[in-house]
């Protein structure tokens, strides 16, 4: 019977301690007097940075200025100034203002109205001025409190005649005179006599006060700033502070909670022990933009291979339509180095198709390789969903390679590719910038008559900068990440003529490790994440088309290719929690889209005078309803006269770094140069013509 109790015990304690960490405890701190201004206190709010707080009440029918000392610390509060609204209504219950404080919004009980004020300087009430003014008497008779969602185009009005919250949409943002009623939300349930609500920033969170109850009422919304979709969560009594309480607010990153007593005719403060945690804790895994984010990290990641091994397959696509081609090298220019070593090495490593100097020395040295380039800008957007807020993506990336053909007739060489992904999430300004450095080794090889196989494998070292905004306050956050990668293409040509059709079939590999990193820029807001691997497993099969049509001193080959990509990878999740108490949460399943459509068309062009252009416009479409819009180009031009084209690089730190084209021209030396200083904060510039002759 003992070992029974002593288990029981562990299971309860265990338990306990487990809904601890899901739950919120406010602790009540100090409380701060307006009784002297205002002895009816019914609404106040404060500026976005919690220097200003102002107090609205019927007593005096006035706005009450304060300023604090230290931010969201009401001890430190003192008087200011106040401004008379007593002509407008004599019955003021609440005040808020836009997010910059140049528009005030007064609620009136007498003449169930907002009031709209203009201030010359923000957030100063002695500048304000009347604008204009909206009646909600139709929906409200008694209203007690005010509130605005964070861009002004929703206003909520509370009042004790329906002991409801009423939603009005605002056509132009923080504009009574555009404000239209939608719905409104019965809170009678929990609370009898109303007097004030707010919500979390991001708008799935709703609070609730009144005199019934003298408790804060918690509620949840599955979509942001619509009250229909509210259900209750659970109370927190105030009652030992203030009977009375009638208006509450938070501070912007949601460590604090403050509520205003008539009672006491006071601002009670109170300290949150997660990010506006009052019954529970806000669960970042139902916030859509905490969601999106971390989807748009993984989905990068996963992007991001197929990105660097693009432009790769597209240069063995190129090669094998232009394998009649002489010249396969897509630039002209020559690398040099002030540093001994570094000319030592490029020699090495530079190929001498680089160059536009035949010199044979510098042939011996480097062999015959080729060297191409091709450039990628893609623009995309994977739409909202119930759990994960929109993202919009915009990729840019460069790629540079070298490749040359062996004796067994395998090609084979190198790239690097450096890209950036900008991705906005949502609509309150959170967004990523990943930045990612790529080198890949290729080969492809004949496998048979027509038959090639297209490999290649490569590590990326990947940077991304993060930003959540809440809308009110955001955080920041840097991420590290490495990533190795492989794929492996099958092709076939059949060719009639100068038309032929290339069936192939691909699987790309990878695996990703996002180091942990924790956000920094608010106490109560700031997420840990533990390290994320993501494992990447695509399937393809398509078809590439092309065809050679002769022009006028070059020829033109058109292409198309259409592609299915099916996402077989496994699943990957994510671990965090709150910094600020180590309340954890796992996001699990974190997959793209399983079926995704590659289309593309474009040509090339090969002109006699050794100006070759490649483009193609590719289309990525998932089942669902994500996509992308990409333009690969590569152009090059091949000089057949006597023209020389140089690249200098010089320093150890600030690395000077000149480009100089050279030609003769009937015995003048005529020389373009410029020079930039690559590494340099304040980067110099400069260009200069030299024309010179030998007599």
């Amino acid at each position: 019977m003992k070992k029974f109790f002593n288990f029981s015990y562990i299971i309860f304690f265990t338990l306990a301690l487990l809904s601890f960490k899901a739950s919120a405890v406010p602790t009540f701190v100090d409380s701060y007097s307006v009784s002297s201004e205002e002895s009816q206190p019914r609404g106040f709010t404060f500026n976005k940075d919690g220097t200003k707080m102002f107090v609205a009440g019927y007593s005096d029918d006035a706005i009450d200025e304060y300023t604090l000392s230290t931010a969201w610390d009401v001890s430190t509060a003192s008087f200011v100034d106040s401004f008379v609204t007593k002509s407008d209504d004599e019955d003021t219950r609440d005040v808020k203002f836009n997010q910059d404080g140049t528009k005030m919004f007064v609620l009136g009980k007498e003449e169930d109205e907002v009031f709209e004020y203009t201030l010359t300087t923000g957030f100063d009430v002695s500048t304000a001025s009347l604008v204009d003014s909206f009646v909600i008497s139709n929906e409200e008779t008694q209203p007690n409190e005010l509130e605005f969602n964070s861009d002004g185009t929703k206003m909520f009005i509370m009042g004790n005649a329906g002991n409801d919250i009423n939603e009005y949409k605002l056509s132009t943002g923080f504009d009574v005179s555009t404000a239209s009623f939608v719905d409104s939300f019965d809170v009678s349930s929990e609370e009898g006599n109303p007097f004030g609500f707010t919500f979390y920033s991001k708008g799935t969170k709703m609070y609730v006060t009144g005199w019934t109850g003298d408790d804060i009422n918690e509620y949840t919304l599955t979509t942001a700033f619509d009250v229909s979709t509210a259900s209750f969560v659970g109370s927190f009594s105030v009652k030992s502070e203030d009977e009375k309480p009638t208006s509450l607010e938070f501070s912007s990153d949601g460590s604090k909670m403050f509520v205003l007593g008539a009672a006491g005719k006071d601002v009670n403060e109170y300290t949150l022990s997660c990010y506006y945690g009052v019954v529970n804790c806000t669960d970042p895994t139902s916030d859509k933009d905490d969601v999106a984010s971390i989807e748009a990290q993984t989905e990068s990641a996963k992007q991001l291979i197929q990105h660097t091994t693009y432009p790769v397959l597209n240069r063995m696509e190129w090669l094998r339509r232009n394998n009649n081609s002489g010249n396969l090298t897509n630039q002209n220019i020559k690398f040099q180095f002030s540093n001994e070593i570094l000319a030592s090495l490029s020699n090495l490593i530079i190929p001498a198709s680089l160059s536009s100097n035949n010199s044979s020395s510098v042939e011996l040295q480097s062999g015959n390789w080729s060297y191409w380039s091709e450039g990628t800008v893609s623009i995309g957007k994977v739409g909202d969903s119930t759990t994960s807020s929109a993202k919009n993506i915009n990729t840019s990336a460069i790629t540079i390679g070298a490749d040359r053909k062996n004796d067994k007739n395998r090609m084979y060489g190198f790239a690097f590719r450096f890209g950036s992904d900008d991705i906005d999430v949502g609509n309150l300004g959170s967004a990523l910038d990943m930045n990612a450095f790529s080198l890949t080794v290729y080969e492809t090889r004949p496998s048979g008559e027509n038959m090639f196989m297209d490999s290649l494998i490569g590590i990326s070292a990947i940077n991304t900068d993060l930003l959540n905004n809440s809308g009110s306050i955001s955080t920041d956050g840097e991420r590290e990440g490495k990533q190795i990668f492989a794929s492996i293409k099958f092709r076939e040509t059949f060719a009639k003529e100068k038309l032929n059709i290339t069936p192939n079939i691909k699987v790309d590999l990878g695996f990703t490790s996002l180091a942990d990193y924790t956000e920094t820029g608010a106490d109560g807001l700031n997420l840990k994440f533990d390290r994320q691997n993501i494992g990447t497993i695509i399937t393809s099969i398509g078809s590439v088309i092309d065809n050679t049509i002769d022009i006028n001193n070059g020829i033109i080959k058109p292409n198309i290719q259409l592609e299915y990509n099916a996402d077989i990878s496994p699943s990957s999740k994510q671990e965090f929690e709150y910094a600020s108490n180590g309340t954890s949460y796992i996001l699990e399943n974190i997959n793209s889209s399983t079926h995704n459509y590659r289309g593309s068309f474009g040509f090339d062009l090969i002109i006699d005078n050794g100006l070759s252009l490649t483009t193609n416009y590719e289309r990525n479409q998932s089942k669902g309803n994500g996509y992308s819009d990409a333009i690969y180009f590569a152009g090059s031009y091949i000089s057949k006269k006597d023209g020389i084209y140089t690249v200098n690089l010089e320093g150890s730190e600030t690395f000077n770094t000149k480009l100089d084209y050279k030609r003769n021209i009937s015995g003048f030396d005529f020389k373009v140069s410029s020079n930039y200083s690559l590494m340099s904060e304040i980067p110099d510039y400069g260009a200069n013509i030299t024309i010179s002759n030998t007599f």
